[in-house]
């Protein structure tokens, strides 16, 4: 096989694993591939934290094995890198990165949004509705995780209903990249009830047929997340 179809294979087979430790695992290397990924996003793993394998073996009772191969796929996913003798270091939280994802997804996902005001369906409009319906009890509740899990489901269900599926799949590699930067910025509670409105008013335009209002209650809620993510990191 070339390396260009090697290539191809891996980030295929990437897109593929569930990239929260809330979706079910269908192997151990799934399940280690998760839970070491919920922990780096929620920073239970450090920014700059040296980890042990042999450690993450008996914290999640798994196998090195699997927990090497998690590694492996972590670190071609830019989490982690490896140092030879020394251990695994979760990658440092980085603005510059912060900035250009943010910079990418201003011209991608307000183009989504357009694409989905005309072409959403109504079921994936309800979707988006009863998404922002459960935020708000979990903002009430403070629930971090769960606002960060929430907001992931809110894109990702607005990226499939622009029904472009190159860009889906543009927007789904840049929203694993932003994890951590959404957990962090999160943390701020006034950030909760904003994200909440602006989720509200995409969703708003949505249902009104409105591209060019979906445009840009998009762009406002990004401008916003780079604002907060700004004052945080």
């Amino acid at each position: 096989m070339s390396k260009a179809a090697t290539q191809s294979a891996s980030s295929a087979a990437r897109a593929k694993r569930p990239p929260l430790a809330s979706f079910p695992a269908k192997s151990l290397l799934d399940r280690a591939y998760n839970e070491i990924k919920f922990r780096i996003i929620t920073c239970r793993y450090r920014p700059g934290e040296v980890l042990s394998e042999a450690a993450i073996s008996l914290e999640l009772k798994i196998g090195r094995t699997p927990i090497h191969q998690a590694i492996h796929h972590l670190m071609m996913d830019g989490l982690v890198s490896i140092m030879p003798r020394k251990g695994v270091m979760v990658r440092p939280v980085s603005i510059d990165e912060a900035m250009e994802i943010i910079g990418v997804r201003l011209v991608t996902e307000c183009y989504c949004a357009r694409l989905a005001a005309d072409r959403a369906d109504d079921t994936e409009l309800q979707q988006l509705q009863e998404i922002v319906d459960s935020s708000e009890k979990v903002t009430e509740m403070r629930n971090v995780e769960q606002m960060m899990l929430l907001d992931r489901e809110f894109h990702d269900t607005l990226a499939r209903a622009a029904k472009n599926a190159v860009l889906a799949d543009v927007l789904r590699n840049l929203h694993e990249r932003s994890l951590r930067f959404w957990f962090i910025s999160l943390r701020d509670p006034d950030h909760h009830r904003n994200v909440l409105a602006q989720h509200r008013a995409i969703v708003k335009a949505l249902r009104s047929r409105q591209p060019d209002a979906a445009e840009a209650a998009m762009r406002d809620h990004i401008l916003a997340f780079q604002r907060n993510v700004t004052r945080q990191v």
